[in-house]
């Protein structure tokens, strides 16, 4: 089994910054790695939606809500996806969640616990 830990979450200001990390752990091998990874977010009230995507070869896609403000990047090496995330806006309150893609026999797509985070207007 693969797991999802998420960190960096909290309160922010409007026009403050976060990056959140997420790291991937538990039964991965070259047989079964990590594919795309990315981050998702639900707000209240609303459907989780898509921020942001990376692949394992670094190609990257946006939410337009996120392009300009939002930065995805990933350390293969460690299996672990980021999110830096500037200009934050109230609209922006959500608990994000980290998600991968891992490969093998069957594709399996894993899910963080989530994290909070709270922008103050």
């Amino acid at each position: 089994q693969v797991q999802l830990v998420e960190s960096g979450g909290g309160l922010v200001q409007a026009g403050g910054s976060l990056r959140l990390s997420c790291a991937a752990s538990g039964s991965i091998f070259s047989i079964n790695p990590i594919g795309t990874m990315g981050w998702y977010r639900r707000a209240p009230g609303k459907q989780r939606e898509l921020v942001a995507t990376i692949t394992s070869g670094g190609g990257t896609n946006y939410a337009d809500s996120a392009k300009g403000r939002f930065t995805i990047s990933r350390d293969n090496a460690k299996n672990s996806v980021y999110l830096q995330m500037n200009s934050l806006e109230p609209e922006d309150t959500a608990v994000y969640y980290c998600n991968a893609i891992q490969g093998g026999l069957t594709l399996r797509e894993i899910w963080g616990q989530g994290t909070l985070v709270t922008v103050s207007s």
